[in-house]
């Protein structure tokens, strides 16, 4: 079934909002994500323009404009807090949540969202560790950064997971490597950028660049 207008709008600055970070978000960067031809991103790009959502100049990506974010923050809110209550309250697992926040986050309202959000107590972050805004659109810092950029020795604590294809969160769960883990860092190999971690209970995981990309980590300091 096709979705409707709003709910396509809806995608499209979520997805700027994912893809951009400090810039513009590319026609390619948004087509990869939401699986569309380039031709219909650029299309599109011109309606939010014309809905005053973007700032957009082809070849040149699109950016949103301050209502265009408000926007996007609120679908986020609305999105991470549905996943938080799929798997706290539901039993979802964590590579379920996303896929099914997707289609629901278009079918409430504000006010439920809210209503969620007191029910839950007000969660910081989603099951895969990213921040859910608040009421206000106001994210806290993230301060995170990829596992790849630890160094040999360091203790760090997983933060947020980078990506949610279904088959890499289950990779990731299934060996406890999930938010709030604690690892240390045994070996970074600069020939093939595998790192090797071992976690709280002293097991070791070798994970690939790409895979070990995906993790999000913070430093903590040594104990004593």
């Amino acid at each position: 079934m096709p979705r409707s207008p709003s709910s396509s709008v809806g995608d499209y600055l979520k997805a700027i909002w994912e893809a951009a970070e400090e810039e513009a978000a590319s026609t390619k960067d948004v087509a990869d994500r939401l699986s569309f031809s380039q031709a219909s991103v650029t299309n599109m790009f011109a309606r939010l323009r014309e809905m005053g959502l973007v700032e957009y100049e082809r070849y040149h990506g699109a950016s949103l404009t301050e209502e265009g974010l408000s926007e996007a923050l609120r679908l986020v809110r609305r999105h991470r807090l549905i996943e938080a209550f799929l798997l706290d309250q539901l039993g979802y697992s964590w590579e379920e949540v996303h896929g099914e926040a997707e289609k629901l986050e278009h079918a409430v309202s504000d006010r439920f969202t809210e209503r969620l959000a007191d029910f839950l107590g007000h969660p910081d972050h989603d099951p895969h560790g990213d921040p859910i805004p608040a009421v206000d659109g106001a994210l806290e810092p993230d301060g995170s950064f990829p596992l790849p950029a630890a160094a040999a020795g360091e203790r760090v604590l997983i933060a947020r997971v980078g990506d949610e294809t279904t088959g890499l969160l289950t990779y990731l769960g299934e060996r406890g490597l999930v938010p709030g883990r604690l690892l240390t860092v045994e070996e970074v190999r600069t020939v093939d950028g595998v790192i090797t971690v071992a976690d709280e209970d002293g097991a070791t995981h070798s994970l690939g660049a790409s895979l070990a990309g995906t993790l999000f980590v913070r430093s903590v300091p040594e104990e004593g």
